[in-house]
């Protein structure tokens, strides 16, 4: 019976929580904000005890992590609606570089070191520091990194070369199956689509495992592929 208790509890738990957090938003952890963060760590407290002690009243534990999801996203409607509460209770974005050069009392607020800046640029590929003008450290603690103009690549607008609209591809078939609202919309039907396919070896939807059509009219097919055709 303890373990049934537990099994329904979790269930329960899991099933509120991704309530929860999509009608709280979606974001990478690594994006996370300090008290979402800090609102994540809780919430890992408060259910791992429930689901490991089943002496806690199961509805307390509910309403504590309904109740603290609630500050959460009271929090980050106050942040957004009062900009200089939102100062006080973020970090912000911080400029640690400008014109090239370091801002030294911004680092020291920050805590970061020359070697942290230095090892965050690298893992932006950037190893020399002259060819950076600003970098910001992002309320998540990501540098965003802008590099001066004359070590910026390239561009086809720069270059005034005229483009084409790319788009996005839109899916045809999906491991053997026909997305035939999506064909509606690309104004193409099944018989074209067979067509094309046989004119690359495939003589059967099935055969497909994915197919797309880019904003140019090209067609992406990617084959069934059978284990023993795979090198071992």
């Amino acid at each position: 019976m303890e373990y049934v208790q537990i099994t329904l509890r979790i269930i329960s738990i899991m099933a509120l929580l991704l309530i929860l957090v999509l009608l709280t938003g979606r974001r990478k952890i690594g994006e996370l904000p300090v008290f979402d963060f800090l609102t994540i760590i809780v919430l890992g407290s408060v259910v791992g005890a429930d689901i490991a002690d089943p002496e806690i009243h199961h509805l307390p534990t509910a309403y504590a992590i309904v109740l603290i999801v609630a500050i959460q996203y009271l929090m980050s409607y106050f942040i957004i609606k009062n900009r200089k509460f939102g100062n006080k209770v973020t970090f912000g974005p911080t400029v640690i570089i400008k014109n090239g050069e370091f801002v030294k009392s911004n680092m020291k607020r920050l805590k970061y070191s020359i070697e942290n800046v230095l090892m965050y640029l690298r893992e932006k590929d950037i190893f020399d520091l002259s060819e950076v003008e600003f970098a910001i450290v992002e309320d998540s603690g990501n540098i965003s990194v802008m590099k001066k103009s004359e070590f910026q690549p390239l561009t086809a607008s720069d270059m005034s070369i005229p483009t084409t609209y790319k788009g996005l591809s839109t899916p045809l078939i999906i491991e053997g199956k026909v997305n035939e609202d999506n064909l509606k919309s690309m104004a193409v039907d099944k018989a074209w689509l067979q067509t094309q396919l046989k004119n690359h070896g495939i003589n059967s939807f099935d055969e497909a495992f994915y197919v797309d059509i880019n904003a140019e009219g090209r067609l992406y097919i990617s084959k069934i592929v059978e284990t023993k055709d795979i090198l071992q």
